[in-house]
């Protein structure tokens, strides 16, 4: 893993990135990494995507929305998206990725970080709650909203 790094998407990364496999049940949870990239391609000013490379190989993709004059809240700094490879889950890339965005995040003046997610039995919710982030609140739609502020997280 030492040679884990963030790249934007280009022509060489984008077919590997949708080609991520996840494993069994958790499909339901993740759009596929072709709609973020439709959302990225609409939203250019504020959608933040990036695949993480381990030496040449795509193992993870994340996509963040960065847009301080959303009216929601929670959409102004958030991740829209992680999906990590099956076969390299467990490994610290989604922590990786996440710290990265984190990193942007705070870069461009937010203080926090947010992501909207089902829960559920092979969801992402441990992940999330397992690297600092707390339920701050829930959609209509009974999905989950959970901060991680900045300033107070070892993220």
């Amino acid at each position: 893993m030492s040679g884990l790094r963030l790249e934007e998407l280009s022509a060489a990364t984008v077919v590997a990135a949708n080609n991520l496999t996840l494993k069994p049940g958790q499909e339901q949870f993740v759009a596929p990494v072709s709609h973020s990239i439709a959302e990225a391609y609409v939203n250019p000013t504020t959608a933040w995507p990036r695949v993480v490379v381990d030496d040449d190989t795509v193992v993870g993709f994340i996509m963040g929305n960065f847009d301080a004059e959303a009216d929601d809240e929670a959409l102004r700094s958030c991740i829209w998206r992680i999906n990590v490879e099956a076969d390299a889950q467990g490994r610290g890339i989604g922590r990786f990725a996440v710290h990265a965005l984190a990193d942007e995040a705070r870069s461009r003046g937010f203080d926090r970080v947010t992501v909207i997610y089902e829960p559920g039995d092979d969801g992402p919710e441990d992940f999330f709650h397992h690297i600092g982030f707390e339920v701050i609140g829930e959609t209509p739609y009974g999905e989950h909203v959970a901060g991680l502020t900045l300033a107070s997280s070892q993220v």
